[in-house]
């Protein structure tokens, strides 16, 4: 009783769900359930009946061990119930299974039952089937012919309208569609109709190609990478050029076959091509284009008349071409001469006046050197590029070599007439016509730089002596045989005559220069004379400062010729003792006697008399012929200058202290000018004159002494020193 009550107290009954939720769970866990009675025999319950491993006497035994009566009878209601349930679920299923077999058997009574006489009718339906596919395979046979023809109508128009499309679309190729109308003239189509309009379009694409090569040379004309620009034919644009214009030209073939009578109207046509070739070459020769790039365009144009000579050979395009080549290539001789003449006009306008306006310390000396260069090696490649062109075997150019000779010659006896005339523009000696805008458009104004004027003096010599012999030699070397002038009418250029008239031009650029600088010292002149009234002048206190003035107006001069000029032998001014002049001693003792004698009217008018006599036998020897050395130029312009002071003095009057002063400022001079400029005794001669012309213009001409000469000269060079206002003139030496 005891065992059975603990039994009772463990296990406590479950509900239904309880009990399912456990068998799942010993299900999931222990799948071999039964396997093994003494390993599982403590998870074994009431609920294993359900197993598949049940076993009836184990169970019971279980049973037994772990229920009550009540338990037992509890047990006993619930399996009687279960049994009741299964056994109405049995039969209502077999039931079920009853009603489905009667219905199943019913349904095939009635199948049999109906299908008695199917057999027969579905012999008479495989007849008709049989009579009407009979009747079709005679229909298919009677209309097998025409629907062929139909279908191949069909094909034919479709084909007919791909062609037509293809025939005037834009998109399409020229080549594409000469083929479109080969194809049409093969399928019999009347294109005589489309004639006019065919060549119309040919002609079109025409100008198609010529839009294309612009674009391709704009590209490359923009481009930023040097390795791309200036190329034409010769490179990038090569091979989509001669894909256009082969197409071009098939399309020439092939409408020469369809239009027989279209003959002169595509010779025209493959002229218009050749005529458009050329005017672009025209064009990109007006931009600049290199003898290498030029030979490019020309090879270009050749490769397409010998094209189009092969396709239509009625045209005669190497004769055509040979004409229009004619004016092409000589207008790049002639551009090319002026692009260097352009070339030495920018090297000179390059020219500053002082250093501060200029990165060297010499600019003129720089700009000179850089024009030499311009010039000499300027001349030698364009006659290198010209010698390309005799060289190249190409058969336009061999049949134009003879003419291109000439051009040469004469091209290079007009650049350099031009560039005389360039130097005279520049140096403002000659006016600007409208076809010379472009040299001085800009670069000078209305100032004329005298500097400027010197170079081109130099550079005028340099050519004389030095490039007209150079390139003279070249020509004669390469230029001189087979011209289309032939030997009797001689040489286009004549060396002779350019050197005569760059020799002609220095002279006068140089004398032009001595011009400039002299007008600019005879404009300070007239405002110190004209000025002050001398008849009321103070007695002088210092040297006046238009001496300084003057000094730095030659010190300007002295830096420019060193520059330019190249040193001179020492020239002595030799006067003759039969004149009364042989040294500044002479003309000293003539103011001693000038100033002994009484100031009489008679007395002044000998003076004037005597000094004018002295003048004239004294011009020749003191103004010699100016040469292209340092001295020489800058002793020229000091003479000129003097001889404008004496002029000035001569108009003017004076009191006692005006000439007094005009006596300090010329021996304050004549000590500065002794020590820098040559030809002592001419400067010496000048200064005196103009001592003299101011006594004779003087009220009362009492000199200074010599002793406050002296001292007010000392004073004024110790303040020059002082202020560094007064430099050394550095010229002359």
């Amino acid at each position: 009783m005891l065992e059975r009550a603990k039994m009772a107290t463990d296990d406590i009954p479950l509900d239904d769900k309880a009990k399912r939720m456990r068998d799942l769970l010993s299900s999931f866990y222990y799948p071999y359930h039964g396997s093994s009675p003494k390993a599982h025999s403590n998870y074994e319950n009431l609920d294993s009946i359900n197993s598949a491993s049940f076993n009836p006497e184990h169970y019971m035994n279980l049973l037994v061990q772990k229920s009550n009566l009540e338990e037992l009878l509890r047990k006993h209601v619930e399996m009687a119930a279960e049994i009741k349930n299964l056994d109405t679920d049995l039969q209502m299923l077999v039931y079920e299974n009853y009603n489905k077999f009667i219905s199943a058997t019913d349904a095939i009574k009635w199948m049999k039952s109906n299908i008695v006489g199917m057999e027969a009718n579905m012999e008479q339906l495989l007849d008709k089937i049989m009579s009407v596919q009979s009747r079709s395979d005679r229909v298919n046979t009677s209309l097998f012919e025409k629907r062929e023809h139909i279908e191949k109508l069909h094909r034919t128009r479709n084909l007919l309208r791909k062609v037509q499309g293809k025939l005037f679309s834009d998109s399409e190729s020229i080549q594409a569609r000469a083929e479109a109308a080969v194809l049409l003239k093969q399928l019999d189509f009347p294109v005589d109709s489309l004639q006019a309009k065919l060549l119309e379009k040919l002609e079109q694409s025409l100008g198609d190609l010529q839009l294309k090569t612009n674009e391709i040379e704009n590209v490359l004309r923009e481009s930023n990478d040097p390795s791309k620009q200036g190329k034409g034919f010769d490179s990038v644009p090569g091979i989509g050029h001669e894909v256009s214009v082969h197409g071009f030209a098939e399309a020439i073939r092939a409408y020469r076959v369809i239009f027989p009578d279209s003959e002169s109207q595509l010779i025209k046509l493959a002229q218009n091509l050749v005529i458009k070739h050329f005017e672009m070459t025209e064009q990109r020769v007006k931009r600049r284009i290199s003898s290498t790039n030029f030979l490019g365009a020309l090879r270009a144009i050749w490769d397409d008349v010998l094209l189009m000579d092969g396709v239509l050979s009625e045209a005669a395009l190497s004769n055509f071409s040979l004409e229009v080549a004619h004016a092409t290539v000589k207008k790049y001789v002639a551009s090319t001469f002026t692009y260097l003449l352009q070339d030495i006009s920018d090297a000179l306008l390059k020219v500053k006046v002082s250093p501060k306006e200029a990165a060297e310390e010499h600019p003129l000396q720089a700009a000179l050197e850089a024009s030499k260069k311009t010039v000499l090696q300027g001349s030698m490649d364009v006659l290198l590029d010209f010698r390309q062109l005799l060289d190249e075997k190409l058969g336009l150019l061999v049949k134009l070599r003879a003419f291109i000779i000439d051009w040469v010659q004469e091209g290079f006896q007009d650049f350099f007439r031009s560039l005389d005339g360039c130097f005279l523009l520049l140096s403002g000696r000659k006016n600007s016509s409208s076809q010379d805008q472009g040299f001085s458009e800009g670069a000078l104004g209305e100032k004329v730089l005298a500097g400027l004027v010197l170079v081109l003096a130099q550079l005028s010599v340099f050519i004389e002596q030095t490039a007209i012999p150079r390139i003279s030699e070249e020509i004669a070397a390469s230029f001189s045989s087979g011209g289309a002038r032939g030997h009797e009418h001689g040489h286009v250029f004549i060396s002779g005559e350019i050197c005569q008239l760059f020799q002609l031009g220095g002279e006068k650029l140089l004398h032009h220069y001595i011009n400039i600088r002299t007008r600019r010292v005879s404009t300070l002149l007239r405002k110190r004379f004209t000025t002050p009234n001398w008849v009321k002048h103070k007695e002088p206190r210092e040297v006046h400062m238009f001496v300084d003035l003057f000094l730095q107006e030659l010190k300007a001069v002295g830096s420019e010729v060193k520059q330019i000029l190249p040193e001179g032998l020492l020239r002595k001014h030799q006067r003759s003792d039969s004149n009364g002049s042989t040294n500044s001693s002479r003309s000293n003792a003539l103011l001693d006697d000038k100033m002994s004698r009484s100031n009489t009217q008679k007395a002044r008018s000998q003076l004037l008399e005597t000094h004018l006599a002295k003048l004239f036998k004294q011009k020749i020897e003191i103004f010699t012929k100016v040469e292209y050395t340092q001295e020489s130029v800058e002793t020229t312009i000091v003479k000129l200058c003097l001889k404008s002071l004496q002029e000035y003095v001569r108009l003017q009057t004076f009191n006692r202290s005006g000439f007094q002063q005009i006596q300090l400022d010329i021996h304050f001079l004549r000590t500065l000018l002794k020590e820098n400029i040559e030809a002592e005794e001419a400067i010496d001669f000048l200064l005196d004159e103009v001592i003299v012309a101011a006594s004779e213009r003087c009220l009362d001409p009492i000199p200074l002494e010599p002793p406050i000469l002296d001292k007010l000269v000392q004073v004024k060079l110790s303040k020059s020193k002082e202020h560094n206002l007064v430099k050394p003139l550095d010229v002359g030496r």
